[in-house]
């Protein structure tokens, strides 16, 4: 019979991000003749546009957010912004559409932060709380042994508030562990994400915001091109005052931390030490 190898595994990076996988979403690749939007996962939020731009439904935090970005350091590092546009009805948001250049590309969302939630919804939650019953309720209390409430209170007795406070929107290990989520990773893409870093510890706009539920956009193809943007910023609000952050610092409620630059370092750590092995 054979037996079990029982030897201490190999703390790979490779690993961690495996398990990364299992709770995020997918990575897919496909060719151009699949609309922009199907790809992206926001079913209704985007339209295709005209040279090689995409429409994406108006949010107008997110629009003063891009208008200021053109004029920041980080402007290479988002989608070019143009302006607003109408189509049947609606008013959307230009931009560039970031896989135009592409050939066959395969993406990747990376939510980045230790939150997904700004804190004026963690109070508006405790004043007008719901209950919860969904199954990321039930995938956090599975995640996590330790889970309050895990034994004893049924699964409707959890309002969002509580939900929000003691952590049930960072459901995935590696926003807890080390500041971001991730979906999978297909090429190396270290250097761009080091040119990132460096710019946003420049930005003057970087450096007075709250940066949260923001994703890094990974996209490569089968030619070797490899590149990284920073998208949505519908939940990037200007702190108050003269008010800036580190984002690195952890989170504690009030202080508006959200662990943006935490997580980059850990990702570029992470993508370091695959690079060698």
């Amino acid at each position: 019979m054979k037996q079990r190898d029982r030897s201490p595994p190999r703390n790979k990076p490779w690993k961690k991000l495996k398990s990364m996988v299992h709770w995020s979403p997918f990575v897919v690749s496909f060719n151009k003749r699949y609309p922009w939007v199907q790809l992206a996962g926001h079913a209704g939020n985007f339209k295709a546009g005209d040279y090689g731009r995409i429409l994406k439904k108006l949010c107008p935090r997110e629009q003063q957010c891009l208008e200021r970005l053109m004029r920041d350091s980080l402007r290479p590092h988002v989608p070019t912004y143009f302006g607003l546009a109408q189509r049947d009805g609606e008013c959307y948001n230009q931009m560039e559409d970031l896989l135009a250049g592409f050939e066959m590309p395969c993406i990747m969302d990376c939510k980045m932060g230790v939150r997904t939630y700004l804190e004026e919804e963690l109070e508006q939650a405790r004043q007008q709380p719901r209950l919860r019953r969904d199954k990321h309720v039930r995938r956090w209390w599975r995640s996590d042994p330790g889970a309050p409430n895990r034994r004893g209170a049924p699964l409707s007795a959890l309002a969002q508030a509580r939900y929000n406070a003691i952590g049930g929107r960072r459901l995935a290990p590696s926003a807890d562990a080390i500041g971001f989520r991730i979906r999978s990773i297909k090429t190396n893409y270290l250097e761009r994400l080091k040119e990132l870093r460096a710019a946003l510890e420049q930005s003057e706009f970087f450096n007075t915001h709250e940066v949260v539920g923001s994703s890094l956009l990974f996209v490569h193809d089968r030619t070797g091109l490899a590149k990284v943007w920073m998208i949505d910023f519908g939940k990037t609000v200007p702190l108050a005052g003269e008010q800036t952050l580190t984002h690195r610092l952890p989170w504690v409620e009030g202080n508006r931390e959200e662990g943006y630059l935490w997580g980059l370092d850990n990702l570029i750590t992470i993508f370091s030490t695959m690079e060698q092995d």
